[in-house]
This record gives structure tokens, C-alpha cells and sequence, in this order.
């Protein structure tokens, strides 16, 4: 970014939102009059206030809304309404937390959050039991009481994040372990990879596959017959998925990706989205003369390069990838092999196949 590029707005995860609304919900539920707005602390200190979009109460419940707000970050659940009821507990039993309406369900071991529970995860449920034993203490009561988070439409929104490839039904996850969103960390597309490996081993799937987009996943998917659960959405991010397999390993590992993609990770990127890293081509006609290719000085992709080299040069830069994959994995016990998938789903190089 330059110097005079205006600087990004963070914004606040679903966890936030949902403290703040059931901090919110929790001083109307107990006597206290409504408010336009509702500060929280957050695990790192910040304290952000947040603005309440709406407020319902009844007998033994009070609902506060909050809408969220992403900052700059292309979040999916950004402006969506996170709707925090608080009601009054069993005594004794503490807080207890149900998903509501857009919020899912766990369904697989793996995550954080065991089978049969809501996917309200740890962080967000330390912050929100917090704020509640706050402020049953500055009311005298005891902090006993039954949290549904609900988000309109969840349920379509999460289905264009991982959530039903990770047993995730029903709609999104709440997430936050700092409760703020950085625009463009990719903090959250890494974390589900990890969720994802989390979910595999969990499910003792002997094989896994990372790959850098739908066509690659699907040649590569279908040549296994791998299950949903095995396929790792692993993007541009080669070396957050790689490390993780590092110290949480698979008996087998398939990394499958297009050529441009592919020639990166050969090269040595471990982030191999195109604002991050380039293709190397002086490297790559390096590449076709050692392995007695036809090298291509005039391309300008790896795709062309590869159309000049043919197979030869395809083998050897998935062999390079190869190589790229075993020294990031150390010596993790994991057996992995290297695909490039041409745009038509062609394999164009298979190290399994020489």
C-alpha cells in the first residue's frame, strides 16, 4: 500500500457483536433502562461501543440487535444483525448458550466446540459469559442465564463460507478470539483450513487435499473419490495450510492447483495470491533447460511457458512443488504428492505418476 493510500477501517467480529448485544440485553433484563449504545472490553482491551439497532423485551427476556460492521474487510457477515436474546436461567446453572434462527450447529468432531452444540466458539462465549456476570454483580443476582444468538439470513450466508464442509448446519459460526477484524488479514480463510484439518483428523480421513480453486478440487477430488470433508479450500494460502500439517498431520496429503499457482509454490511462495508473489520466469526457462524442455522467452504466463514445454516442463515444476511442500512440512510423518490441473480439469503433471 502507499504512503497516501487512506488507511483501512477494522471493524468488529460476530463475537463482539454478540457481547455487546447481550451485555445490552442483560441490564434490560434486569431493570435497567434501554440504551442507544453498549460498551464492552475486549480481550486485548480495547472498548469499543457499539450503537443497538434494536431492542425487544419480554417477561423473563430482553433482545438487543446489533448490526455488524466489517470495517474494510469483504466480510460476508458484514452489516449482518446480530440479534442476542438473554432470558433467565435455571439457578445454578450458569450461562447456557442456544443458536438461534441463522446460527448453526455443530454436527463433527474437530472444532473447538464438541457435537450437538451451537457454533458459538470459545472466545466469544468467555467474552459474553463475562459481561453477564458483570452485570448480574452490579445487580445482586446471580449470573444464571440462557443465551440464544441469532442472525437473519445465516443460514444463506453460510453457505458461501466453509460452515456445511466443516459440519456446520444450519447457518454461521460466532466467531473472535480478539473480538476485531483486520481488513484483508485472511485470519479468518486460515483459520478454516485449520478448522478444516481439525475436522479430518477428528474423522480419521486417511487422505486430504489443498487446492487453489474449484476446478483443481474437483479433478483432484473426483481422481480420489474424496469425501466433501476431506477438501481443504486451501486457496493462495499454501503456507497456512502446509505448517499447520506440520505439528497436526494426515497420513496423505494432495496438493492440486493451475500452473500459475503451481509454478509459485515450485519457486518457493508460500502465499501465492498475485499481489503476493510473481512467477519467476527467468527461473522457470532455467527450469526447462535442465529438465531438456523447450524453454519459452517470450511467455508471459506459466500456462504459455507450459504449452512450449509440454509435459516434460509440467512434471518437473510439480516435482520443484514437491520438494517445496516437504521442506515446509519438516519431517511431519504426512505423504504428499503434487498435481497441476490445466483450466479444462486435465492433469498436466501427477508426481505419483513420475
Amino acid at each position: 500500500m502507499s504512503k497516501d493510500a487512506p488507511k483501512l477501517r477494522s471493524g468488529w467480529t460476530t463475537g463482539a457483536c454478540a457481547t455487546a448485544g447481550a451485555k445490552a440485553a442483560a441490564q434490560v433484563l434486569l431493570g435497567q433502562p434501554t440504551l442507544d449504545c453498549v460498551q464492552i472490553t475486549l480481550p486485548r482491551g480495547e472498548q469499543p461501543v457499539f450503537a443497538i439497532d434494536e431492542m425487544s423485551t419480554g417477561s423473563e427476556w430482553a433482545e438487543a440487535t446489533i448490526r455488524k460492521d466489517a470495517g474494510d474487510d469483504p466480510d460476508v457477515t458484514h452489516q449482518a444483525l446480530i440479534r442476542t436474546r438473554v432470558s433467565r436461567g435455571p439457578q445454578g446453572h450458569g450461562v447456557r448458550f442456544h443458536a438461534g434462527p441463522g446460527v448453526g450447529t455443530v454436527t463433527k468432531p474437530g472444532l473447538p466446540i464438541p457435537p450437538g452444540e451451537p457454533a458459538i466458539n470459545p472466545v466469544p462465549r468467555e467474552m459474553i459469559s463475562g459481561v453477564l456476570r458483570e452485570v448480574a454483580h452490579n445487580a445482586g443476582v446471580p449470573a444464571d442465564f440462557d443465551v440464544t444468538i441469532s442472525i437473519p439470513g445465516g443460514e444463506d450466508l453460510a453457505a458461501k463460507t466453509w460452515n456445511p464442509r466443516l459440519g456446520i448446519a444450519g447457518g454461521l459460526s460466532i466467531l473472535g478470539t480478539t473480538g476485531i477484524v483486520r481488513p484483508f488479514s485472511c485470519a479468518a480463510w486460515i483459520a478454516s483450513i485449520h478448522r478444516g484439518i481439525d475436522v479430518a483428523r477428528a474423522s480419521n480421513l486417511p487422505h486430504v487435499l489443498g487446492a487453489t480453486g474449484a476446478t483443481s478440487e474437483g479433478t483432484a477430488r473426483t481422481l480420489y473419490d474424496l469425501p466433501e470433508i476431506a477438501c481443504l479450500d486451501m486457496g493462495d494460502f499454501a503456507g497456512g495450510l502446509l505448517k499447520y500439517l506440520r505439528t497436526h498431520p494426515v497420513a496423505r496429503l494432495t496438493i492440486a492447483g493451475g500452473p500459475g499457482k503451481i509454478t509459485k509454490l515450485a519457486q518457493g511462495a508460500l502465499d501465492l495470491h498475485s499481489g503476493r508473489s510473481q512467477v519467476d520466469f527467468a527461473q522457470l526457462a532455467r527450469t526447462a533447460e535442465q529438465c531438456g524442455a523447450d524453454p519459452s522467452p517470450t511467455a508471459n504466463t506459466a500456462l504459455e511457458a507450459f504449452q512450449t514445454g509440454g509435459s516434460v516442463l509440467a512434471s518437473a515444476i510439480a516435482r520443484d512443488a514437491l520438494a517445496t511442500v516437504q521442506t515446509t512440512l519438516r519431517d511431519a510423518p504426512v505423504d504428499a504428492n503434487v498435481l497441476i490441473v490445466g483450466r479444462d480439469g486435465r492433469i498436466l503433471a501427477d508426481t505419483e505418476a513420475g
